[in-house]
């Protein structure tokens, strides 16, 4: 007999619909993501207003939510909405305050953004209006950039390179509009075409004038570190929408503490090498155990079949079958070496090693920070049971929680395993591999203190560069990538902090966890996957049963001398 289809009532249809947690998480995101992209423009008055509105009545909604009634999985997911919203709301107006300090380096920005805003409404104007426009752009920027030329106009080096940044996107705004137009109305042809590019060519030349006069950048400036320091209190803001129960303060003490402990094991792995307490004798010496040009891949592959071998022999993880097959492996182009200076991982793991045109010391640099012993430390942290691991189950189980994305999960997580495979005493057992481990280990309390420092406006980008080649051993090349990689504007201000502070949770809560004795090892770290992305508070909160609140406050002290 044939199936028969049966109408019945759309599930979301009057007022009984009820939206789940993770569909109320999955939507949040996707709105954010639909108005950011719709107003587009970064300075746009109408976006900051339209994405502050939503923020707001996303927060008030998820407040008529009866918190009690929530299972321990949604009470997780409200506190994590709550506190996305609460600090993307703060960062909205931290950006808004931005602007209005700098907005003086382009007042042809209201133009752009009525312009802008105009093709995205799909709003006729008339083209001769339009014409008028952009050459009153063009004006407004030859006439700033004659006052920054002149030393009439000033900003700090850090406001201005953010001015920059801006002046290139109004600029990349206006081509865009001349791609949609052009060609398809000839009447914009005749009208818009010529003053429109020269209203580009003026951006191109008044972001060239501000880098050079306000920001110091030369000819050559490509390879310049400038980062903007969020301060004090922007810190506090990111600490606890992280839910790290820590001050700044007391982050940098803990970061000296495990700094001093790599010391003395990394003097005690020098003098099984000859070396005595000069264990930066020992790490050069370990930089120098590299393979030939053109072995790297192999090397990187040996090492990932070796990680994988281990976590499944010893039975720590479930490594489904698919995860550990199909991956990828590519080389790092040299471009992208300037601010990733080893392996990446995820989906698969690029490769960094020297290129045959890069200069001869900068090869050699490069050469000697990727040499067997540091990668023995990293290729499992980007792959298996790392990152790939991760990347695997992020896309299959509580999806959703992507949007709740925290280098403290994903970063410590990779960094947890160098710890575990250190603490079980059988991985890392030659004294190079141990300094190489080590190296890292020192590498990220190093990244703890320089960008806090950074961030609170004590430190320079080059003071940050010199602790990573003076305190930790690295080359200067790695080191200004690192820093580079820092403050470059696409990591958020607490993601280098993540790695070690994230591994510490981790471990912490495996001790919390395994003293119970109702989990195996195994059990522990599927949980910690299959949970999804999260501050590592709510893994705690979840795999311990414990009570939460919707007022809930960061608490756990999860770091022990």
């Amino acid at each position: 007999m044939d199936a028969v289809w049966v109408a019945r009532p759309v599930a979301n249809a009057g007022d009984d619909f009820h939206e789940s947690m993770p569909d109320r998480v999955r939507r949040v995101g996707l709105d954010i993501e639909e108005l950011e992209n719709y107003y587009r423009v970064s300075v746009s008055p109408q976006r900051h207003a339209r994405l502050r509105q939503f923020l707001s009545d996303e927060l008030d909604s998820l407040f008529d939510l009866d918190f009690q009634q929530l299972s321990k999985q949604d009470q997780v997911d409200f506190l994590q909405l709550r506190n996305h919203l609460d600090r993307t709301t703060q960062q909205l107006q931290a950006e808004r305050e931005l602007i209005s300090r700098i907005e003086h380096l382009f007042p042809f920005s209201d133009i752009v953004v009525e312009l802008s805003e105009a093709r995205e409404a799909v709003k006729p104007l008339e083209n001769a209006y339009f014409a008028d426009q952009v050459n009153a752009v063009a004006k407004l920027a030859q006439q700033t950039q004659h006052g920054v030329v002149d030393g009439k106009l000033h900003a700090t080096k850090t406001d201005a390179f953010k001015a920059s940044k801006i002046i290139n996107e109004l600029q990349k705004h206006l081509e865009e509009i001349r791609r949609f137009f052009g060609s398809y109305d000839p009447s914009f042809d005749w009208w818009v075409t010529a003053p429109l590019k020269q209203a580009v060519a003026a951006l191109r030349e008044h972001k060239v004038a501000v880098e050079r006069h306000l920001v110091g950048i030369g000819p050559d400036g490509e390879d310049e570190i400038i980062g903007q320091p969020i301060g004090r209190e922007a810190l506090l803001v990111e600490l606890e929408a992280e839910m790290i129960a820590y001050s700044p303060e007391e982050l940098l003490n803990l970061a000296d503490e495990v700094f001093r402990w790599c010391e003395t094991q990394m003097k005690t792995a020098s003098c099984e090498l000859g070396f005595g307490d000069d264990w930066k004798r020992a790490l050069d010496y370990v930089k120098t155990q590299h393979v030939a040009p053109g072995e790297q891949p192999a090397l990187a592959k040996a090492l990932a079949l070796e990680g994988a071998a281990y976590v499944k022999k010893h039975d720590l993880v479930t490594v489904p079958r698919v995860a550990d097959e199909t991956y990828r492996a590519n080389m790092m182009p040299a471009a992208l070496q300037k601010t990733a200076p080893f392996f990446l991982g995820g989906s698969g793991i690029l490769i960094a090693y020297p290129l045959a045109d890069m200069d001869h010391d900068l090869k050699r640099m490069v050469l000697r920070g990727n040499n067997r012993h540091f990668a023995r430390a990293t290729v499992f942290h980007e792959l298996v049971p790392g990152h790939r691991l991760q990347y695997y189950y992020n896309g299959r189980y509580n999806s959703h929680r992507r949007l709740f994305s925290t280098p403290f999960w994903i970063e410590g997580w990779a960094l947890y395993w160098e710890l575990r495979l250190w603490d079980r005493g059988d991985f890392f057992a030659s004294p190079e591999d141990r300094v190489g481990t080590l190296f890292w280990r020192m590498h990220r309390c190093a990244r703890i203190v320089f960008s806090l420092r950074f961030h609170l406006g004590e430190w320079s980008p080059q003071r940050c560069v010199d602790l990573l080649v003076d305190g930790v051993g690295h080359e200067r090349a790695t080191a200004e990538a690192e820093v580079r990689r820092s403050f470059a504007g696409d990591y958020p201000p607490l993601y280098q902090a993540g790695y070690l502070l994230g591994a510490l949770q981790f471990d912490a809560l495996r001790g919390e966890v395994l003293r119970e004795g109702s989990v195996s090892e195994k059990q522990f770290h599927d949980a910690i996957l299959r949970g999804g992305s999260m501050a590592v508070e709510m893994v705690r909160a979840l795999l311990l049963d414990l009570p939460l609140s919707p007022d809930y406050k960061p608490h756990w002290r999860f770091y022990k001398k």
